[in-house]
């Protein structure tokens, strides 16, 4: 046996994942989650521990001990989050964590309402994303409509605009003859039809 089959030189490197980003998604999203709820029941313990101090007046907290097992959401509800989580766009992955970090530090929740935090997040995420896909499609279809509406190669009509002939009569005209100006609006362009030429 050699030794480069014992390190495995040849092997080409292996791709960062073979997963769906969707998949990444929600991993990468309830795993920041579970993180924050951990972090929730850290703060709660560490003001408990502050109130104790402050009532009785003695440091108790090297006797304490937690229980391994902390909050965690029900299943349903898990499903129900992963599933808010399939609707972000792996682009808005970042911002929705920062967001959701923000959130956390302002409210500084207990550990049972950080899930309700999160789902307001995703909430509102999922609504800018859809708003934005909306502006997308109306730009789409407003840059579509303009293309073949307005192109000069398609636009075909039997009446012409000629401003610049010159038996267009004029307002200076009238007056210099002293007559009435016809009914016409003058500052308008004359149209004509294709066959007077």
């Amino acid at each position: 046996m050699s030794l480069a089959s014992w390190f495995r030189w040849n092997e080409p490197p292996n791709r960062i994942s073979q997963r769906n980003p969707t998949e990444m998604v929600v991993e990468t999203l309830m795993m920041e989650l579970s993180w924050q709820i951990k972090q929730a029941e850290k703060q709660q313990r560490e003001r408990e521990n502050e109130y104790r101090k402050m009532k009785t007046g003695v440091d108790y907290g090297w006797l304490v001990s937690y229980p391994k097992q902390g909050y965690d959401i029900s299943p349903g509800e898990r499903l129900q989050l992963e599933d808010m989580c399939t609707k972000i766009h792996p682009s808005y992955c970042g911002p929705v964590i920062l967001r959701f970090r923000q959130v956390v530090a302002e409210y500084e929740p207990e550990a049972q309402e950080v899930s309700r935090l999160f789902r307001s997040v995703l909430q509102e995420a999922a609504e800018k994303i859809k708003e934005e896909e909306e502006a997308k499609k109306l730009a789409r279809q407003w840059n579509t409509k303009n293309r073949t509406s307005l192109s000069l190669t398609t636009f075909k009509s039997r009446s012409r605009i000629s401003p610049f002939i010159s038996d267009i009569k004029t307002i200076s005209e009238d007056v210099e003859r002293g007559t009435q100006p016809n009914r016409r609006i003058w500052s308008m362009p004359e149209f004509r039809n294709t066959k007077d030429f």
